[in-house]
């Protein structure tokens, strides 16, 4: 869904700049961040990196790259998450993560390089539970990105942070449905997205897309299968992107019906759940949304893309010259879109 049918470079992506901002608040010199902190692309680029199930992880790896350059006290020790988090962050100086962040366009992919993927433990221990039982980071999140009126109507608990309009209402569409419709006819078009099924729900009603789609598989149906999974058999396993639970889940519900899997990305972890998928699903690099695309085209290719497109036009190109390879049969292929959000 994200960043191949709808365009979340100022809602997603937006989300979790302004979250990692937000997020140090109340610091001294905090009035010194920069407004936005760092560009969209050095965001994509850590995104890009691999091994981030959702945004609310990529927001958590951020805020840890960032917190690496500020000075800290000692952690205060209260048991109250929200308590604690305000004590500490009152009493931290960022100064000099500002300056970094105003000295170079890649702040985020230089600390990356530098620091790896850190986990520090005070970060880590707001990053623990759900929205409302102590997740702080996942908490500023879904206030900006849902807004106050569906954040409120979706948890039933009160904002803490932002009480403004939601980014969810940024999003726009970055295919035109007539190529919906003409992909629709003669395949079985489903999503595969990371994002939870109320996100999901709310952009496919606006636009008017559900029609088109025949499964709409959601970050909630991973969750429900991994707890069946640990009830069962007591193994706690991720079955989010890259894993291809999902691709697999669609193609033995299709397999009759389907001559053929093709599953469309703009993120390595997409290429790299087609490949690992038992459906066989050909991999499509989608560079449409990216905000460098020679950069996207080689991490996609690393990934294991088997085609990379510019636009959907490309790609019905590539499923009519397909399909003009095997013989005619009563059966129509399956198209997934999608990207881990």
């Amino acid at each position: 869904m994200d960043g191949v049918i709808i365009d979340v470079s100022r809602s997603y992506r937006d989300t979790v700049r302004q979250t990692a901002r937000l997020f140090f608040k109340g610091a001294r010199s905090w009035e010194n961040l920069p407004d936005p902190l760092f560009p969209l692309s050095d965001l994509a680029r850590v995104k890009q990196s691999g091994g981030l199930n959702n945004d609310w992880d990529l927001t958590c790896l951020v805020i840890n790259l960032l917190f690496s350059l500020v000075k800290k006290p000692n952690t205060h020790e209260d048991t109250g998450t929200w308590f604690r988090y305000k004590k500490t962050i009152n009493r931290c100086d960022v100064a000099v993560l500002a300056r970094f962040l105003r000295s170079t366009n890649t702040p985020l992919t230089t600390l990356l390089e530098k620091k790896g993927k850190l986990n520090d433990k005070f970060i880590m221990s707001l990053y623990v539970g759900d929205v409302g039982s102590g997740n702080i980071i996942k908490q500023i999140f879904q206030e900006i990105y849902l807004g106050k009126d569906l954040f409120e109507s979706t948890y039933g608990v009160p904002t803490k942070i932002y009480h403004g309009e939601g980014y969810i209402n940024r999003e726009n569409l970055l295919v035109e449905k007539s190529i919906l419709e003409y992909l629709s006819k003669n395949n079985v078009l489903a999503i595969a997205t990371g994002r939870p099924k109320a996100e999901a729900d709310y952009p496919l009603d606006f636009f008017d897309l559900r029609k088109y789609f025949t499964f709409i598989y959601t970050l909630d149906d991973c969750i429900r299968e991994e707890k069946k999974i640990l009830k069962q058999e007591g193994k706690k396993v991720s079955l989010s992107k890259p894993n291809p639970y999902i691709l697999d889940t669609i193609a033995e519900a299709k397999k009759y019906e389907a001559s053929g899997f093709y599953y469309i990305g703009d993120m390595p972890d997409d290429m790299v759940a087609a490949s690992r998928s038992r459906a066989g699903f050909i991999g499509v690099g989608l560079l449409l949304s990216g905000p460098d695309k020679v950069i996207l085209k080689r991490d996609l290719l690393r990934a294991g893309a088997d085609y990379i497109i510019e636009d959907f036009e490309e790609f019905k190109e590539i499923i009519e010259s397909e399909g003009s390879k095997k013989p005619a049969m009563p059966t129509r292929r399956g198209c997934c879109s999608g990207t881990t959000s």
